[in-house]
This record gives structure tokens, sequence and C-alpha cells, in this order.
């Protein structure tokens, strides 16, 4: 059976043209695959890890020794997705439109770097742990976004920190209005 073509076109989540190797403070979120609560569970507004929420979070701070150019100011595991900020002092690569780019030169960008070393050496992790080599344990994209000034940033921090005693209401948790 031949496959349409045009129902398999994904969009680009991308700013086109924007140099994501540009130094600056990006706000980054993760999903699991299908949404599913594998990190740990939210008890009284607070974020209780499970052993694989405990390797994402280990991981993510580890990030800044791998890439000496960036600061993590803020981060939340939560039970299937994570926030964070990534705070870029930049990389001396040239790229043009992200969603225009081979696979091999996106990879040499520094956020799309940083999202895919992360999130490839912590399913690695979490599948020998679960002993289910090539599991998917991420979503296939990720959401960022460019954080353009003080103030923002200062309400994604907030959002961020925030985050566990409102999950009741996110649209990330698949049990939300099922009480």
């Amino acid at each position: 059976m031949k496959k349409n073509q045009h129902n398999h076109h994904r969009h680009s989540l991308r700013l086109k043209d924007y140099n994501y190797s540009t130094p600056g403070m990006y706000f980054i979120t993760i999903c699991t695959r299908d949404k599913t609560c594998i990190f740990g569970d939210i008890v009284n507004g607070k974020m209780l890890l499970n052993e694989y929420g405990g390797i994402v979070h280990k991981y993510w701070f580890e990030l800044e020794n791998k890439f000496n150019n960036i600061e993590l100011p803020a981060f939340v595991v939560l039970p299937n997705h994570i926030h964070g900020i990534i705070h870029s002092h930049g990389y001396n690569c040239f790229v043009g439109a992200i969603h225009e780019l081979p696979l091999q030169q996106r990879r040499r960008m520094l956020i799309p770097g940083i999202v895919g070393y992360f999130k490839m050496n912590t399913a690695k992790l979490i599948n020998d742990k679960r002993k289910s080599p090539g599991e998917h344990v991420w979503q296939r994209n990720y959401y960022e976004h460019i954080i353009r000034n003080e103030c923002e940033l200062n309400e994604i921090r907030e959002y961020i920190v925030n985050n566990p005693i409102k999950w009741e209401l996110d649209n990330e948790n698949p049990c939300r209005g099922n009480s």
C-alpha cells in the first residue's frame, strides 16, 4: 500500500530563518511518547521522582558539563514531560532555516543538539533500567520558545516552579478532569 505523502508532512515548530545557535534564552518542553506518565507522581503539589524521573533530572544538569557554553537556570520534571530554560552563550556555527537543513546539520546547531543529546541519552538509560532497548521514551519533537526579555523570563521561571502545584489543570495531565 502506497503512503500518501501529504498526510505525513510535519510542520516545523521552529522560527523560519532563526539561528538556533544564537546566544539567548530558550524555554524547552519535552513530552514523553504518548504522554505516558513514567517519571513519578505529584503528591500535594510536589513532584516525587521515581528512578526514571531521577535519571532525567540528573542528566539535565549534567548538560552543563557536556556543553560548556550554556547555563540551566530553571527546570522541572513532571510525570510525563519536562520544562527547562537553556541560557546559551553562543555557538560558532552559521545556519539557515532549520526545517530546510539535513539532519546532520541540525544536530550541529546548539539547541537542537542539546535536546537531541539529552533525549537520546536519557532514553538509553531509562530503557536499560526497563530492560526495553529501543523503546521510545520521548515524543518525536519538542517545543521551544525564544525568551525575548526579562519580563518573559520571570514569567516562564514562575511557570516552571509552579507547574507541579498546577498539575491538576495541566494540559499534559492525561487524568485532568477525570477526578
